[in-house]
């Protein structure tokens, strides 16, 4: 039950349903917006909402949904079922038109992902549109509302003579007209006419007798009549007796069709109820994108758990003016029923009264819902509403007595699986008295269990709420220091008029505004000025509270930063090893390279005394480059001497120092630093001494100066996962391969891809033998043929 009856008026349903009608691309969708009504089947209402929530899905993806042609036929429908009768043309035009369209929605949907759109689905499971049908329609008129000239071959000959007479006819009054326009019988810029369905041309009136013809009519100033020339009259006769014969053959055309027609008619008025339905839930889910609506979790039983709700009139209204909407959290469950709204006027008081009514009739009427994803609701058997002014001149009724005529309903009809709402609860009578009727009334309706939410300015149902189980207080927020509503419903406590308040803002004398003080009474201002004080704690709990969570995060990132450095520290230790020992291999690999070329150079010379000189100056050259770049040491080393455990000892060319662990025959295991090595002992050379404790600490800062520096977000956002090496000498290729691939593992990257082209294959063997020997290399292949094949190598890493 839905009270009273202009409640879709009082709550604004009625404006929504004119925006849906114009939402409609045709009749068909407005007739079922005008059949909407409020229902109360859960399952129902379910199917509703899925319908439009997925049309709405359709209509977000961008899909290419049929969108032409939604034509109303039902006229001509319900004429072509009357025997004797046909439809012309346009009707057919239409009919074919749309039939097409209701084939390719029935085609789109069913066509869409298996297992979405199922409620979208369901819609046209009984709907079938002939192709025979379709076809025949298409045969006789085309894709733009005319006829086909091939229709019949008896329609195609007609239409063939038909032209050919009309040739004729206009080069035969062409030689007429230059004729007289050179006796000056016509005007100069005169063309052929058509008058009573026959070809004429203007004369001058005085000269209407220098042609031969009839007239067949005269301009309104009678300057100018219009004659058949005679000698035209048969060419005339005969085109419309082909003009007639071809209406003839159109007719029975026409007839044919209409009969074929005929006996599809039930199953044709199926397909337009369906092409109805969907125009009309299709404006429901435009309707819903407009105000950002939602499908909420059903349940069966009255219920109502909505996130962020809004009006849906107040939020076009105030985006279309580039205002901000206040949401609104409301819940009412089976142990908070019924919500008591206080607050200043002006405070958004009844707009959260009509939200909550206009919402969940929206709901029941199978619509989409203004409120974010997680929101909950019911189903209400009826609605309930109270507001405004009721005064009836005709029923002798004042304000007040339509009020109390409403409240008779109310606790007459309302029950467990009612929603009442109420606007300014108990006012338009002397307050005392209307405070005690409202509490006795708020008591009758609580005691029935009934749903509801109520505005009102009365301590006395405040207090009321606050002692009664299954009744809660709420209040609409109000900036006290600057006297300003918020428009913030907050549940859990009541709310202040800020009358004394307003009246000393406003300027209202203040002998009036301390009269008015004591005249309440102190309880009154302590109980006011109590909720006054509660709400700017709790401002300042809020700001706090803000403030703290600020804070918390930003500890929370700090701590974060702390442990990615730790981690990075930690994985460093072993990048740097590798790199020192990458680049070992490099100048120990480039000297061998100069000493055989040395050598290479000296045989070729057979041994001559200047060139074997000469060659010898670039080595002694070379060295000497080679160890001005080597750091000195800081130690000195030892020729000769039997090397034992616990000796301090470095790699033969290199500076790093490390201790013997243990010695296994020719072998050692040494420790570098935190690292353990296994290196013969032909390799080591004994270091006298030990290593400075102030050179360890050099080194370790200088270390660990080096990775402090190093920012690792930044470099995994510098980080190309693909190394270019077309072109590169083995040796530096192989250089840029290794510092990559110890970066790429360094920093976690999963996949890397070397780019060494075809060629004859060098470049390849060295990229693969690298990355083979590696043990953090998953595996190694050829890149997709399409992207370079055997031209590059892709690098899977553990």
């Amino acid at each position: 039950m839905i009270y009273p009856e202009n409640f879709e008026i009082k709550i604004g349903f009625a404006q929504i349903r004119e925006m849906l009608s114009e939402l409609c691309l045709s009749p068909l969708g407005s007739q079922f917006v005008n059949r909407m009504q409020f229902l109360n089947r859960q399952d129902l209402v379910e199917r509703l909402l899925q319908q439009t929530y997925e049309f709405k899905q359709l209509l977000e993806s961008d899909a290419e949904i049929p969108l032409q042609h939604y034509f109303d036929v039902t006229a001509y429908l319900d004429r072509a079922v009357i025997e004797g009768t046909y439809l012309d043309v346009l009707h057919f035009f239409e009919i074919k038109m749309s039939l097409r369209t209701i084939r390719d929605s029935l085609r789109f949907i069913s066509g869409t992902e298996e297992g979405k759109f199922t409620a979208l689905k369901g819609l046209g499971t009984d709907i079938t549109v002939e192709r025979s049908l379709i076809a025949a329609l298409d045969k006789v008129v085309d894709d733009a509302g005319a006829v086909r000239d091939d229709a019949t071959p008896e329609l195609q000959r007609l239409k063939r003579d038909l032209i050919a007479q009309q040739a004729v006819l206009r080069k035969q009054i062409q030689s007429i007209i230059r004729h007289a326009k050179n006796e000056g019988w016509t005007p100069s810029d005169v063309e052929p006419t058509i008058r009573g369905g026959r070809l004429v041309i203007p004369v001058i009136a005085e000269h209407k007798r220098r042609i031969k013809g009839l007239i067949h009519d005269e301009s309104s100033t009678g300057q100018t009549v219009y004659i058949e020339p005679e000698s035209i009259f048969e060419l005339n006769n005969d085109i419309k007796d082909l003009e007639n014969a071809y209406h003839r053959e159109l007719v029975r055309i026409l007839i044919g069709l209409t009969n074929t027609l005929r006996h599809h008619v039930p199953e044709l008025r199926k397909a337009y109820q369906y092409l109805g339905l969907l125009d009309f839930i299709r404006a429901k889910a435009a309707f819903a994108r407009r105000v950002e609506a939602t499908k909420p979790k059903l349940q069966k039983y009255p219920h109502i758990n909505w996130k962020q709700a809004m009006h849906p009139l107040l939020y076009l209204a105030h985006r279309q003016a580039g205002k901000p909407t206040i949401p609104m959290d409301l819940e009412l469950n089976r142990d908070q029923r019924m919500l008591i709204i206080s607050g200043p006027n002006a405070g958004g008081k009844s707009v959260s009264l009509k939200t909550v009514g206009l919402v969940q009739y929206m709901l029941q009427c199978g619509m989409l819902i203004p409120a974010e994803d997680g929101s909950e609701a019911g189903i209400f058997h009826d609605i309930f509403i109270d507001i405004g002014d009721e005064q009836s001149i005709e029923n002798d009724l004042s304000t007040y007595s339509s009020h109390l005529t409403n409240m008779k309903k109310f606790v007459t009809v309302a029950d467990s699986k009612s929603l009442v709402l109420i606007d300014e609860f108990g006012t338009g009578t002397e307050p005392i008295l209307g405070g005690a009727i409202a509490e006795a009334v708020l008591q009758t309706l609580n005691d029935s269990k009934v749903f509801g939410v109520i505005t009102t300015h009365y301590t006395n149902l405040k207090n009321y709420a606050e002692r009664t189980p299954g009744i809660v207080n709420g209040a609409m927020r109000y900036d006290h220091k600057n006297l300003q509503p918020l428009y913030q419903l907050e549940i859990g406590k009541p709310g202040s008029s800020f009358a004394i308040e307003i009246a000393r803002k406003i300027g209202l004398p203040k002998p009036i505004v301390d009269k008015a003080s004591s005249l309440v009474g102190k309880d009154k201002i302590r109980y006011d000025r109590l909720l006054e004080e509660l709400e700017t704690e709790k401002q300042e709990l809020e700001k706090k509270l803000q403030e703290a969570t600020k804070l918390e995060q930003k500890l929370k990132r700090n701590v974060k930063e702390y442990q990615d450095l730790k981690n990075y520290l930690e994985d460093s230790k072993q990048d740097i090893m590798r790199e020192a020992k990458g680049k070992a291999k490099l100048l120990l690999k480039d000297a061998n390279q100069k000493i055989e070329s040395t050598i290479q150079q000296i045989k070729q010379s057979q041994a001559e005394k200047e060139q074997t000189k000469e060659a010898r100056r670039e080595l002694e050259a070379f060295t000497q480059e080679v160890r001005k770049e080597e750091p000195r040491p800081a130690h000195k080393r030892v020729a000769s001497g039997t090397i034992k455990e616990g000796d301090n000892v470095s790699l033969v060319g290199q500076d790093s120092v490390g201790q013997v662990v243990s010695i296994k025959g020719k072998t050692a295991e040494v420790l570098f630093g935190g690292l353990k090595t296994i290196a013969k002992v032909d390799n080591l050379e004994k270091i006298e001494g030990q290593v400075s404790t102030k050179q360890k600490k050099e080194k370790a800062s200088s270390a660990e100066g080096y990775t402090r520096g190093m920012n690792i977000t930044q470099r995994m956002a510098d980080f190309t996962t693909i190394l270019d090496i077309r072109g590169e000498f083995a040796e530096s290729a192989l250089t840029k391969i290794m510092n990559f691939t110890d970066e790429a593992i360094m920093l976690g990257i999963p996949e890397i891809k070397i780019i060494h082209g075809r060629g004859n294959g060098i470049l390849r063997q060295v990229v693969r033998d690298y990355l083979y020997a590696v043990p953090e290399v998953a595996s190694v292949g050829n890149e997709a043929e399409e992207r370079g094949g055997n031209g590059a190598t892709i690098a899977v890493l553990k």
